[in-house]
């Protein structure tokens, strides 16, 4: 099998990759994360101190198979490495700070002002500049209104150019975590979030008093790590979302997956709360959960109408 080279942008250290894994281990610890991926994080900054070899190179020579097959770096591991690497940035650490502005990075990408950017974070759940180059490989952002095929190829050949790779064909798609488990975390972070027992951050973003209003939560279910927040995006505020609209960061086998779960305003899944983009999972969900419970007001009764997208 042949290992798809990656071209490198920033020039990292170890030592520095090492430190941003040690600060984002301290800061999964003060938020009450689970024990054994803080531990995760600090023995790879362990090992990247103890590397003769630079991780970059590693990288550039061998592909993200190298890194993986670091002491003590896995999968998930060796992608905030390469993240680290290819882009000088780190989005769970900017998350854990809560400095995370996927709205502002998205921004950047020619042909994509601000307005836009906030449509393609909610609506498809897009955060980094490789979820977005995926979405205009697989088809997604032609279904966003004011994506032309003169747009699309722009911004497709500058990822291209940005990211330092040219793909022949869309990446491969990958399973999304069940929605019976994202409503359960969601139903997990507003619950604690309600009782006041959750740590709490300062947004940078729409927080001019620097109050540490956003609660966080770091949750697993089985293999996948779950990083819960309200929104906080300037739609979310503008529609007085922010304590309804959860999004969700878990593990994938090829990156760091994102979703937002909803209450539905609308249609059969009216007082729902549903993943959006996953609509008809959801309403399936329910379905079945109808074959064996009561009704109650967050599941609908019966399923003969389309459904609608929330907020």
């Amino acid at each position: 099998m042949s290992l798809r080279r990656e071209r490198t942008v920033f020039h990292v250290s170890n030592t520095d990759i090492a430190r941003r894994l040690d600060e984002v281990g301290r800061l999964l610890a003060d938020q009450g994360a689970n024990p054994h991926r803080i531990r995760a994080y600090h023995r790879a900054a362990a090992t990247l101190r103890h590397m003769a070899e630079p991780a970059e190179q590693i990288l550039s020579q061998q592909g993200i198979e190298g890194l993986s097959g670091l002491p003590t770096i896995g999968g998930t591991l060796a992608r905030s490495i390469r993240d680290l690497i290819v882009s000088g940035r780190l989005p769970l650490l900017e998350r854990l700070r809560g400095k995370s502005d996927p709205m502002s990075l998205l921004a950047s990408v020619p042909g994509i002002g601000e307005v836009l950017a906030e449509r393609l974070h909610h609506d498809l759940g897009i955060g980094t500049l490789e979820e977005l180059e995926v979405a205009a490989h697989d088809g997604r952002l032609e279904n966003i209104a004011g994506f032309g095929s003169k747009r699309l190829s722009g911004v497709i050949e500058y990822l291209a150019g940005r990211l330092g790779r040219i793909r022949a064909r869309a990446a491969p798609v990958e399973e999304d975590a069940p929605v019976e488990e994202i409503l359960d975390i969601d139903q997990e972070y507003r619950d604690q979030a309600a009782r006041g027992s959750l740590k709490r951050i300062a947004p940078r973003r729409f927080n001019p008093t620097g109050e540490a209003w956003l609660p966080v939560l770091h949750t697993h279910r089985g293999e996948r790590h779950y990083t819960a927040l309200f929104s906080n995006t300037a739609r979310a505020h503008r529609l007085r979302r922010t304590h309804d609209w959860v999004v969700l960061y878990y593990d994938g086998d090829h990156g760091e997956r994102q979703c937002t779960v909803v209450t539905e305003y609308r249609g059969e899944l009216k007082g729902c709360r549903t993943v959006r983009g996953r609509e008809a999972d959801c309403l399936e969900y329910y379905r079945r959960q109808d074959d064996v419970l009561p009704r109650t007001p967050n599941r609908p009764q019966s399923a003969s109408a389309g459904t609608s997208s929330g907020g």
